[in-house]
């Protein structure tokens, strides 16, 4: 079979996501005293987590401190599609148990009375899911393909703070942003036009890929008194360009290439979060914040496959565009901190976490969803050595999309992920 040929007759490419969104690509927060505070830290910012919250936070660090932060994001996410029998479902799924990494670790040292230098390495995002392809047989005419994905930054963040008086500092890092992706699927079917309608299954379909973008944080951090602070953090847009090789593995049965090189653009929006604290008795700390992502600019992304062949094949399926259409997403955040004695504190905190994801779009790798994440901690202070730990617990909304464009799914889907968390953090 030439390849002209299989070009001419093709009628539906590939089943294929050009992207598996996360819920909104990023964590939710690192350092687990922040976040065992449902991450309501942007008018605090007052350790080794400041890089990510608030840089402007490091210009109050009297001494040289070093923090290092660890979680595991355990998610599991579940799908059903109903077929006309509801007893007998097409797809009956859940996630394998996996364990996905994520931390920062930072160093500060006050250079002057007024000014901080510092640098944070760590991973602002990442999440993604395991299928086991036996569930999903249903759709693939029996046969067990891998489902899998994972989205990542590690980014590197050089840091300077400024107290411009005892009220009022300002900080700014730079980011380097070294972005990962993975993704295994099903490559879905070609039908022939001759014979008339025969179908030819493309096989598995694997990407890997990485790159790297930059963008900058700014931060302002304003403590009228020992009883209130206010915050407003601006992170600018980063865009990561990826490059990898993609493999189908049944294209060379029909003489064409099973692998192609690939280009992929993919920008990390707009974030604005604006917080304010508050110490109503000595013993009590309260804090509230305000975070807005600008999840509209992601609304889709193109995927440049270098091998003319592949090129032609994904343009013909139109499936070398990935339609988003994600929308602007607002989280509310509350958090409490109250000291039991001079070295032992307790935290809790809450936040809501709005999907950006439209049902249309849904897909079962890395599905969107809405969170109420409820988290605790406890801290533990040894002279300049302090610990802390925390668990976060997110539980996600039932999705039920009946109908689906592009590449999404209709079916209904769950999703819980549960994170335990640590930090070290020492002053010289």
């Amino acid at each position: 079979m030439s390849k002209k040929f299989l070009l001419a007759v093709l009628a539906v490419v590939i089943v294929l996501p050009a992207l598996a969104p996360a819920n909104g690509l990023n964590l939710n927060g690192l350092g687990s005293r922040a976040q065992a505070m449902g991450g309501a830290f942007v008018g605090i910012s007052n350790d080794f987590s400041a890089v990510f919250w608030n840089p402007a936070g490091a210009a109050g660090f009297r001494k040289e401190m070093f923090g290092f932060y660890a979680a595991d994001l355990i998610p599991t996410a579940t799908y059903r599609l109903a077929s006309l029998i509801p007893e007998v479902p097409y797809v009956d799924a859940k996630t394998k148990t996996s364990h996905y990494l994520g931390g920062l670790a930072a160093y500060y040292n006050p250079i002057s009375a007024k000014v901080v230098v510092g640098l944070g390495v760590g991973t602002p995002s990442g999440l993604g899911a395991m299928w086991d392809g036996a569930d999903f047989t249903g759709l693939t005419n029996g046969t067990a393909y891998d489902w899998s994905s994972k989205v990542g930054v590690f980014a590197i963040s050089p840091l300077v703070a400024v107290k411009l008086s005892e009220a009022i500092s300002v900080g700014a890092t730079v980011n380097l942003n070294y972005g990962m992706f993975s993704l295994k699927m099903p490559a879905g079917s070609a039908v022939l036009a001759d014979p008339p309608g025969t179908a030819v299954d493309l096989g598995q379909y694997e990407e890997t890929m990485n790159g790297w973008g930059i963008g900058a944080t700014f931060g302002v951090l304003v403590t009228p008194s020992k009883k209130l602070g206010f915050g407003l953090t601006v992170r600018t847009p980063s865009t990561v360009s990826f490059k990898g090789t993609a493999d189908m593995s049944r294209l060379p049965v029909y003489g064409l290439p099973g692998s192609s090189d690939l280009k992929r653009k993919i920008t990390w929006p707009l974030w604005i979060a604006g917080g304010v604290s508050f110490r109503p008795v000595p013993r009590l700390l309260l804090s509230a914040d305000v975070h807005w992502t600008q999840w509209s600019k992601l609304d889709r992304i193109t995927t440049d496959y270098l091998d003319t062949v592949w090129a032609a094949l994904m343009e013909t399926g139109g499936k070398n565009v990935r339609v988003l259409n994600w929308k602007d997403a607002v989280q509310l955040r509350f958090g409490a901190e109250y000291t039991l004695n001079s070295s032992t504190v307790l935290r809790a905190g809450y936040y809501n976490d709005p999907a950006p994801a439209p049902d249309t779009t849904l897909n079962v790798l890395l599905p969107s969803h809405t969170f109420n994440a409820f988290s605790i901690g406890v801290g533990k202070t040894i002279t300049d050595l302090q610990l802390d730990f925390g668990l976060e617990y997110l539980a996600g909304n039932k999705r039920t999309p009946e109908y689906a464009f592009f590449d999404g799914m209709p079916g209904t889907y769950g999703m819980r992920i549960v994170v335990p968390t640590i930090s070290v953090s020492y002053k010289f």
